[in-house]
């Protein structure tokens, strides 16, 4: 979401007048603007108000209204309920953490943090709802008639592929907008994980240096990896339809990755496949080692 102008805006909540001071300070160069608010009841007012927000800055603990119970009013008002919010917080023992990730904050920063920390967050997040944005748009592009589509394979190699064709399946599947989310944040990671072989920690450091397209970009010219693709393939049958994701990497650990850990709330990566499982759009069940994963959908019609 942006601006009339075409420039993101921001609301900071905390309730230290320094901490604003420092926040706003560390994105002066960033590009953006942004609202500042007191408490949690002065932020769920300008909320309400006219502007639109691109992210949210929020403080766990802060008089009147905190953090926590702003962000569950959030989620209760669908015009807010997307909205990415990094909640900045002193306490990052690991069961605040799985409290603020529960009531969807999926973005964490520990006061005192470190400028690079603060723009290495605010980054990937404004990134990441870019990304969900360019889905809901493509999604408009493609035809309900998709959802008459009993079959279908498909091979693509390159991340911008990714966003087109989870768009263009997520039409023949019974949560179209869900369903997107969740296919191309498994795409993206067959290609960058899988066939280009960008782990975990190097992802987390290439986000932080802005280096993520520049590094992925080299590795899909390698000549190892050029010919590497993704093989996709869609199957509808009586009340179900499953999509089949299959790259040609080595597999990972991905029983680490089903559920959102606490230690890496902080990073700038590493939120997609729990995502992916929570948007209730399809079990995800990965097979062998890792390589392959398979969404399985209900196709019964919505209430």
């Amino acid at each position: 979401m942006e601006t009339n102008s075409g420039i993101q805006r921001l609301l900071v909540v905390d309730d230290e007048p320094f901490n604003l001071e420092i926040i706003g300070e560390y994105l002066s160069d960033e590009g953006v603007v942004f609202d500042t608010a007191d408490n949690g009841e002065h932020a769920w007012q300008m909320l309400q108000g006219s502007a639109t927000y691109s992210l949210v800055l929020l403080d766990r603990m802060m008089p009147v209204l905190d953090g926590i119970s702003l962000l569950r009013r959030m989620k209760t008002d669908m015009r807010l309920s997307g909205l990415p919010v990094i909640m900045q917080t002193a306490a990052g023992n690991p069961e605040q953490v799985r409290e603020g990730l529960a009531a969807g904050a999926y973005y964490y920063l520990i006061k005192p943090y470190e400028r690079e920390s603060l723009l290495s967050i605010v980054r990937s997040a404004l990134a990441d709802a870019s990304a969900r944005q360019d889905l809901k748009r493509r999604l408009d592009e493609h035809a309900s008639a998709l959802q008459l589509m009993t079959g279908g394979e498909f091979c693509l190699r390159a991340i911008e592929e990714a966003g087109a064709l989870a768009a263009f399946l997520a039409q023949a599947c019974p949560q179209p907008e869900a369903a997107a989310l969740t296919l191309a944040e498994l795409l993206v990671n067959a290609i960058e994980h899988g066939n280009l072989g960008i782990s975990y920690a190097e992802k987390s450091q290439l986000r932080r240096e802005e280096r993520w397209n520049e590094e992925v970009a080299l590795r899909a010219s390698l000549p190892a990896n050029i010919e590497k693709r993704v093989r996709v393939s869609l199957n509808r049958s009586g009340k179900t339809v499953q999509v089949r994701i299959e790259d040609e990497g080595p597999g990972f650990d991905w029983l680490r990755y089903l559920e959102f850990d606490p230690e890496r709330a902080f990073d700038p990566n590493g939120r997609g496949i729990a995502l992916a499982r929570m948007s209730g759009a399809a079990r995800v069940e990965y097979q062998g080692c890792g390589n392959t994963v398979v969404l399985h959908m209900n196709n019964q019609p919505q209430d």
